[in-house]
C-alpha cells in the first residue's frame, strides 16, 4: 500500500486527466473613433479657401495610441469626390490591405464609410496621417498619430510634464481642386503662399497662445512636417530641443538649437521651461529656398502674460549645415523601443547584401505634360488597386511587373514612360536602396509598410566603394530619408514584409505627378503567418468587382 502523499498525486493526475485546458490569449486593447470627413471654409492667410475638415477641425484629430493598440477608424466620406486616408510610417506587419493608397485601397466614394482596422504592432514614436488621394493633401485631412510605449517598456527619459504635436508645413491659398487643374494642364506649382503651424500662421490679431508651459517642467514636443513642397527648419525662442525620437527610433540624446526636418518626417523633442515666465515663439521658416516663408506658434509660461520678443531666432543658411545634423542623429543602442530588448540588439550592418536597387528621381514631360519619374517611368495609378489585382490573380490584366530595372538608364529621358510602376522584391531579401538626385532641389522619400536604416547621405554621385562610408552600427532606423541637390542617400532593410508598399516623393507635386512606385513583396507559402487574408467586409472595385475571392491563406 503506498503512502497517503502518492495517492494524493495519483487522484491529481486523475483529475487533471479529465479536465480540457483551455488558454485563452487576451486581444490587445482597441481605440474607435468615428470621422465625418467634410468640406469647411478656412482662412489660414487670410483668404478664404475649401478646407477638408475630419469632425469639423483643422488640422485634424489627434489619435493617441499605445504599441499593439488595434485602431478602429470609421471614416464617412461627406466630399463630392473619393477619398482615402494613409497612416505615415505605420507598418501594417503582414496588412498592406490597411495601407490607403491607391495601389492598395479602392477609394470611399462620396457619400459612404469605410472603416480602417490595424494594430499599431511592435512600434512607438510620432506619425501623422493624411489623404492619399490626388492633391487633397494640399487642403488637410491630416493630423497627427501618436505611438505610446506600453507601461512595462522602459523609456530612455522621463515621462514629460505633457505631450504636444505640432504640425507644420507650407501653404497654397488655392484650393486642391485648383492646384490639381494646374498640374493636369502641364503648369508646374509655384511657391506656397505661406507656412503654417497646427493651421495657423502667427499672424493673427490677439494670437493665443498654443501650448502652455509650467515653470521649471519638461515638455514633449513631436514635430512633423506634413508639407507640400519645402524642408523647414523649427526653433524656440530661447529654449534648446533635446532631440529623444525620430520616426520611431529613440535617439542619442544630443541637444539642438534648430532642427531641420523635411517633408514628411516627424521628430521628438523635450524642451524644459526654465528661462524667464513670459511667451515665447516657436518658428518653422523654409530652406533651400530663394524666398522666405515662415509661421510662428506661441508658448506661455503659466501664470505670466507677459509678451514674446519681437526678436525671432534666424534659421541657418546652406545644406552642409543640414548634413551635417542628420550625420549627428544616432540610434540610442542601449534604449528599448517597442519590446524590452535594447534597439542595437539588431546587427544590420553584419547583414549580407542581397540587392541593390537605385533610383534616379527626374523631371521631363509625357504627352507634351510635365511628369516626374524614377528610373525613365512616371507612375500612374490604376482603377484596379495592384493589390487587388495581384491578390484575385489578374496582375497581368492591370499593370506589368519590373517595368524600370534595378539601375537607371545612363542618361535619363526627356520623354518619361507612364506606366503603373511595380517591381517585385523577394520576401526577406536583405536590400540596399540607393537614392540619386541629379537635381537642383531637395528630395525627400518615404516608403510605407518599413523603416529602414539610414547609412549615408553624401554629395555627388553613388558608387559601390562608396559603402566604406556606411554607418553600419548606429544609422537610424527611419521610414523618411532627404537627399540633397547633387547627392545620393542610401538605405539598408530586410523585406520581411509582405504586401504591396509605396515608395513616394514626399512633395505633393511630383508624388501626383508620377515620382512614386510600388515594391511587391509575396510570401511564397502563402500563409497567414507571413500575410493577413484580405477582410471580409473589404471593398471592390475595377476588374475583381464581381471575381470570387481566391481561396484563403492558411497556417
Amino acid at each position: 500500500m503506498g503512502s497517503h502523499g502518492e495517492k494524493v498525486s495519483v487522484l491529481l493526475l486523475l483529475c487533471l486527466s479529465a479536465v480540457t485546458i483551455v488558454v485563452v490569449k487576451a486581444e490587445d486593447p482597441y481605440i474607435f473613433f468615428d470621422w465625418n470627413v467634410t468640406y469647411g471654409t478656412i482662412s489660414p492667410l487670410g483668404v478664404p479657401q475649401q478646407a477638408i475638415l475630419i469632425n469639423g477641425e483643422f488640422p485634424g484629430p489627434n489619435i493617441n495610441s499605445t504599441t499593439n493598440n488595434n485602431v478602429v477608424v470609421n471614416v464617412f466620406n461627406g466630399l463630392d469626390e473619393p477619398f482615402l486616408l494613409s497612416w505615415n510610417g505605420i507598418q501594417h506587419r503582414k496588412n498592406s490591405w490597411q495601407d490607403g493608397m491607391l495601389g492598395t485601397n479602392c477609394p470611399i466614394p462620396p457619400g459612404q464609410n469605410f472603416t480602417y482596422h490595424f494594430q499599431v504592432k511592435d512600434q512607438i514614436g510620432s506619425y501623422y496621417y493624411f489623404p492619399s488621394t490626388g492633391m487633397q493633401k494640399a487642403a488637410g485631412g491630416f493630423g497627427g498619430l501618436r505611438v505610446n510605449s506600453r507601461l512595462l517598456i522602459p523609456v530612455p527619459f522621463a515621462d514629460p510634464e505633457d505631450d504636444y504635436t505640432v504640425m507644420i508645413g507650407d501653404w497654397y491659398s488655392k484650393s486642391h481642386k485648383v492646384l490639381a487643374k494646374y498640374l493636369d494642364s502641364g503648369r508646374a506649382l509655384g511657391k506656397p503662399d505661406g507656412v503654417l503651424m497646427n493651421g495657423k500662421t502667427g499672424k493673427e490679431k490677439d494670437q493665443k497662445p498654443l501650448f502652455t508651459m509650467k515653470p521649471g517642467k519638461t515638455y514633449r514636443y513631436r514635430i512633423c512636417n506634413i508639407g507640400i513642397k519645402n524642408s523647414l527648419n523649427f526653433r524656440i525662442q530661447d529654449h534648446l530641443m533635446k532631440v529623444v525620437e525620430i520616426e520611431g527610433s529613440h535617439t542619442v540624446q544630443n541637444v539642438y538649437d534648430s532642427l531641420d526636418i523635411h517633408l514628411g518626417q516627424c521628430y521628438s523633442v523635450l524642451v524644459t521651461a526654465n528661462k524667464q515666465p513670459k511667451g515665447y515663439y516657436m518658428v518653422a521658416s523654409t530652406r533651400f529656398t530663394k524666398y522666405q516663408l515662415s509661421a510662428t506658434g506661441l508658448i506661455s509660461y503659466e501664470g505670466s502674460k507677459a509678451p514674446p520678443s519681437p526678436k525671432l531666432p534666424a534659421a541657418p543658411t546652406g545644406w552642409a549645415w543640414s548634413l551635417n545634423q542628420f550625420r549627428s542623429f544616432r540610434w540610442n543602442l542601449t534604449a528599448s523601443a517597442a519590446r524590452p530588448n535594447p534597439q542595437g540588439s539588431y546587427h544590420y550592418g553584419m547583414i549580407n547584401i542581397t540587392r541593390t536597387f537605385k533610383i534616379v528621381n527626374s523631371v521631363g514631360t509625357a504627352n507634351g505634360k510635365l511628369r516626374y519619374g524614377i528610373n525613365g517611368a512616371s507612375h500612374t495609378d490604376t482603377e484596379t488597386p495592384l493589390k487587388l489585382a495581384e491578390y484575385f490573380n489578374v496582375a497581368e490584366k492591370v499593370f506589368k511587373y519590373n517595368g524600370i530595372q534595378d539601375t537607371p538608364p545612363k542618361k535619363t529621358p526627356a520623354q518619361l514612360k507612364l506606366q503603373p510602376v511595380v517591381v517585385n522584391q523577394t520576401f526577406r531579401n536583405f536590400v540596399e536602396i540607393v537614392f540619386e538626385n541629379h537635381e537642383k532641389s531637395v528630395q525627400s522619400w518615404h516608403l510605407d509598410g518599413y523603416s529602414f536604416f539610414a547609412a549615408a547621405i553624401e554629395p555627388g554621385r553613388w558608387s559601390p566603394d562608396r559603402r566604406k562610408n556606411y554607418n553600419l552600427l548606429d544609422a537610424l532606423s527611419k521610414h523618411t530619408i532627404q537627399v540633397y541637390p547633387k547627392s545620393w542617400a542610401a538605405v539598408l532593410l530586410t523585406m520581411d514584409n509582405a504586401g504591396m508598399w509605396n515608395l513616394r516623393a514626399n512633395t505633393l507635386e511630383r508624388f501626383y505627378l508620377g515620382q512614386q512606385m510600388y515594391f511587391s513583396i509575396q510570401s511564397p507559402a502563402r500563409s497567414l503567418r507571413d500575410e493577413y487574408n484580405i477582410p471580409d467586409y473589404w471593398k471592390l472595385c475595377g476588374i475583381v468587382n464581381d471575381l470570387p475571392k481566391p481561396p484563403p491563406y492558411t497556417i
